[in-house]
């Protein structure tokens, strides 16, 4: 039985690098749509760009084929280059030997390029392609929520 397509648009914020951060998901399949979002109160773009596609992939079912829409390098990257594979051969070291970063979100998207095929296009970030657009719209009002709590709490 043929594995249902699914198109995921993702995309990370952060105000500052690091500081308050925001994530969007977007999932399409036929006429439905799934927008998933949330954010951390201290986190680096990278962690963001990361969390997006797990937790759009995350959400799936059932194993499906999944073209991802992503503007970050560094994810693109990661999974294109096998960067990551090789990161996790290593035991999390880079080939120079420095432990690689969010080697711990590496992880689980891993695992999940195990259960699902993936096919990685990288879009030019704010270059108008709608669902790109939203993605990172959503994903700043995400990371602007965190930002206004840790103003409250400076504030009190």
């Amino acid at each position: 039985m043929p594995r249902k397509h699914i198109q995921l648009y993702t995309d990370g914020a952060c105000l500052g690098n690091p500081g308050p951060g925001g994530w969007c998901a977007i999932l399409k399949y036929n006429e439905h749509e799934k927008v998933l979002s949330s954010g951390s109160p201290d986190t680096t773009n990278n962690r963001m760009e990361l969390t997006a596609v797990i937790e759009g992939l995350n959400c799936l079912k059932e194993p499906c084929s999944v073209t991802l829409y992503t503007d970050s390098q560094y994810v693109a990257n990661g999974l294109l280059k096998g960067w990551a594979e090789g990161w996790r051969r290593r035991g999390w070291k880079k080939s120079d030997g420095k432990p690689a970063l969010n080697s711990d979100l590496w992880d689980r998207l891993l695992r999940l390029t195990e259960i699902h095929e993936v096919d990685i296009v990288w879009i030019k970030g704010h270059a108008g392609h709608p669902e790109n657009e939203r993605c990172d719209s959503i994903a700043v009002k995400e990371a602007q929520k965190f930002s206004k709590k840790r103003e409250n709490n400076l504030s009190d």
